[in-house]
């Protein structure tokens, strides 16, 4: 998953549930919480990203990770990015599609 993809799927998730741990997050983007813990400072460093921790929360490891509103921008210029490269593919496959179903009419023709 490139970088870019990695820090939308973060911001969307810290966006969704604010109230999370790394071990979490990691689980649902699919990959190792230490890969997390890297984005996450990442983001944090950017500013896109505030974190509090629960000091007298059951569960000492929550986090509430919070999006700034340059966090929300930056989620916002990821999404048109990832989507204007997954209409790309779609087109792409789109075009690949209608060569191979004329390969395949063709091959029918011939038989």
């Amino acid at each position: 998953m490139p970088t870019d993809d990695l820090d939308y799927q973060l911001l969307s998730q810290i966006a969704g549930h604010q109230t999370t741990n790394q071990r979490d997050l990691a689980s649902r983007l699919g990959v190792s919480v230490g890969k997390v813990n890297f984005c996450l400072r990442a983001v944090v460093d950017r500013g896109w990203v505030k974190v509090n921790n629960f000091r007298r929360a059951d569960n000492k490891w929550a986090y509430a990770y919070v999006l700034t509103p340059g966090g929300a921008s930056a989620k916002l210029q990821f999404a048109r990015a990832f989507l204007e490269r997954k209409e790309r593919e779609f087109e792409q496959l789109q075009d690949e599609i209608a060569m191979l179903r004329g390969e395949v009419s063709q091959d029918r023709t011939t038989e």
